[in-house]
């Protein structure tokens, strides 16, 4: 893994074997980013992505493990607790080009992946919603 800073931009390239979720995180920390996007593309060869179940207030997670292109990675950087917090949804298709998507839980890079933290000033800190299931936003 590599990234450099470019004023509010952080570049992020992964290489194989790097694991996007914790990368992506570590460089938040590093680079002491508190509220921010994050967008990228790239190629794992495993995923587990999930699906929030609004009635069971449970994430359904699903591993996939094949080649996949990172159509689209999308997401945003906050805190909880004063802790670094990622919030990713991922769509990946694979060589069929069937997609499959949902939250981004985990991901192993494959060949590489080009990520960007456009970090924003300021801070938003989250916490958890009993009612919805989530730790959520708070302004």
């Amino acid at each position: 893994m590599e990234s450099k800073r470019f004023g509010n931009r952080i570049l992020i390239r992964l290489n194989p074997g790097d694991e996007v979720i914790g990368s992506v995180m570590a460089v938040c920390r590093e680079e002491a980013v508190k509220l921010g996007t994050v967008s990228g593309i790239g190629a794992v060869n495993r995923a587990v992505i999930g699906l929030f179940r609004t009635d069971t207030k449970e994430y359904v997670k699903s591993e996939l493990r094949k080649e996949f292109e990172i159509t689209a990675l999308i997401g945003n950087v906050s805190t909880m607790d004063g802790e670094t917090y990622l919030h990713l949804h991922a769509t990946l298709a694979d060589e069929e080009h069937h997609a499959f998507g949902g939250h981004l839980n985990e991901a192993d890079v494959s060949a590489t992946a080009e990520i960007v933290v456009d970090v924003m000033e300021g801070e938003v800190d989250r916490a958890f919603d009993a009612n919805v299931g989530l730790n959520l936003i708070k302004f």
